[in-house]
């Protein structure tokens, strides 16, 4: 072929290249940009940060560092709102925090079911009273979660289907809150019976959360494993011994960050 006209049609296909990158990165760049989600975390004292301190002073024990806010920071939301509550209950978030949802809404966390079960009051007992008086408020508190809290849980992932039917729903669930290897467990007053009975009950705790989660087609999201070696008793503990002013037997600023904000890391980006 002349050179000139070898030159020109080289001179044309690279326009052609130019010109369908050209559109590729105008189609492609608005897809990319809505890959950032609208956020909204919901739940418990597990998901307001309680124990983790930076509290925001809103009667809720909101804080800057539980996995929330911190999710939200790493990945850039356009729109965050932090509904979560200490003490909340299944009622309490049907009745107060799913306003914070919108049709927009793209993604919704929630630790929840915890109070429902009386879970606080059992550590309460345990603490204070026998073996024996530990594991019967354990058993009827398990029995609790076996019998009616699910169909709480079924009633609140609905409503929260319902108010953002295209976002992902994630549920996060709980801790086992104490290692067993010692006998000993400086100031708790907690025996080895005593410890193994309350993870006996955040075993059936998370197993009940998991199948409701499941059957709402939400994603749970399962942090026993992510905790085991860090809980109360142990030698580097994520979780907050009774000593703590605020937030006993709930996660500290690091349980929030390597293990509950870790975990929602892994299992959705």
């Amino acid at each position: 072929m002349p050179l000139r006209p070898l030159v020109r049609a080289v001179l044309a296909l690279t326009l052609t290249a130019a010109g369908s990158l050209a559109a590729v990165l105008v189609t492609t760049a608005p897809a990319q940009a809505a890959l950032a989600d609208r956020y909204v975390a919901l739940g418990d004292s597990y998901s307001s940060g309680v124990g983790a301190g930076s509290y925001d002073g809103s009667g809720c024990t909101r804080s800057s560092v539980a996995y929330g806010p911190l999710w939200a920071a790493n990945h850039s939301s356009p729109s965050f709102a932090f509904a979560a509550c200490s003490g909340a209950t299944t009622d309490d978030v049907l009745a107060g925090q799913l306003s914070s949802i919108t049709s927009a809404t793209t993604l919704v966390t929630i630790t929840i079911g915890g109070n429902d079960a009386g879970f606080v009051a059992v550590v309460g007992t345990c603490q204070l009273a026998t073996d024996d008086a530990c594991r019967a408020a354990v058993a009827t508190s398990t029995a609790y979660a076996s019998t009616i809290l699910p169909g709480r849980l079924d009633r609140t992932y609905a409503a929260v289907k319902s108010r953002a039917p295209g976002a992902r729903l994630v549920v996060l669930g709980y801790p086992r809150l104490f290692e067993t290897g010692s006998a000993g467990c400086g100031l708790l007053g907690m025996s080895v019976a005593k410890r193994q009975a309350l993870n006996t009950g955040a075993d059936t705790l998370a197993t009940v959360i998991r199948s409701r989660a499941a059957a709402a087609g939400a994603t749970f999201v399962d942090v026993r494993s992510i905790f085991a070696g860090h809980g109360v008793c142990g030698s580097s503990p994520w979780i907050n011994g009774i000593t703590a002013l605020t937030g006993a037997f709930h996660p500290n600023a690091t349980g929030q960050r390597s293990g509950y904000l870790a975990a929602l890391t892994a299992a959705v980006g």
